[in-house]
């Protein structure tokens, strides 16, 4: 292939993202005609494009005439955005995985919810298998219990309330008071001994940047065997969640 051949290019999607430069430029938003104008694109052509971005959602037109990006570019941003995070924080897990060999994993709390973020496993390290959501099981998992430790009494009640404590296995935590006494009681790990799935332990500690905007976990899962050991080895959860903190604060 010659790498220096002009690559193809269609103009039509180049014109488009013109149009939407411009829309950007303007908060309170602008007409078609000058929106066609700064873009230097003919009228008619302005108003094909800026019906199809509003029938994607990526534009829209105020009762006043004037055009507005859409709300579908919130949802992109707040894709790239978890995409971004995911790239600074994946060195990090699977340098985790590979030294514990365990499957490590990445929690957060988000507009009110506890969610895994991202998974290094492989063949001889594998996941758990996610067979209830985790969005509503974060009772019975290390990760999740680690991040209720860390909100406050309110958000934690307001969380647990919005949440029943499903029954997943006989070691499942569902008296919300013996829960609360758990969270409550300062510990160096937040532990799951076969809660979540039988034959599956997991481990986890906090990882919260300097600003408090981030509030997760770092977990590993394991045999229930292996926990103990895993366990005697918190200093290296502990030692990753730092570095992954220190990512965070100086990027979020």
């Amino acid at each position: 292939m010659d790498e220096t051949r002009k690559p193809t290019l269609i103009a039509s999607v180049q014109r488009a993202l013109h149009l939407m430069e411009a829309v950007a430029s303007h908060p309170n938003g602008a007409p078609a005609k000058q929106l066609a104008r700064e873009a230097r694109l003919p009228l008619a052509t302005t108003y094909h494009l800026l019906r199809t971005l509003a029938h994607e959602g990526y534009a829209s037109r105020l009762p006043t005439g004037v055009w507005v990006l859409g709300d579908r570019l919130q949802a992109l941003q707040d894709r790239s955005r978890t995409q971004t995070l995911l790239a600074r924080i994946r060195p990090a897990l699977v340098a985790l995985r590979d030294e514990l060999k365990a499957a490590a994993y990445f929690g957060m709390h988000e507009d009110g919810e506890i969610r895994i973020i991202d998974i290094a496993d492989g063949p001889r390290t594998p996941r758990v298998d996610l067979w209830v959501g985790f969005d509503e099981a974060a009772h019975a998992t290390a990760i999740g219990k680690c991040v209720l430790r860390q909100l406050d009494e309110d958000l934690r009640r307001d969380y647990l309330s919005r949440h029943p404590l499903v029954d997943l296995t006989p070691h499942t935590i569902t008296d919300p008071r013996e829960l609360l006494r758990i969270l409550r009681t300062p510990a160096r790990l937040a532990v799951d001994r076969e809660e979540y799935a039988l034959g599956t332990g997991c481990a986890a500690v906090p990882v919260t940047d300097a600003s408090g905007t981030v509030v997760g976990a770092l977990a590993v899962s394991c045999r229930p065997g292996r926990l103990p050991a895993i366990e005697a080895s918190a200093h290296r959860l502990q030692a990753t969640a730092a570095r992954i903190q220190r990512t965070l604060s100086l990027s979020v």
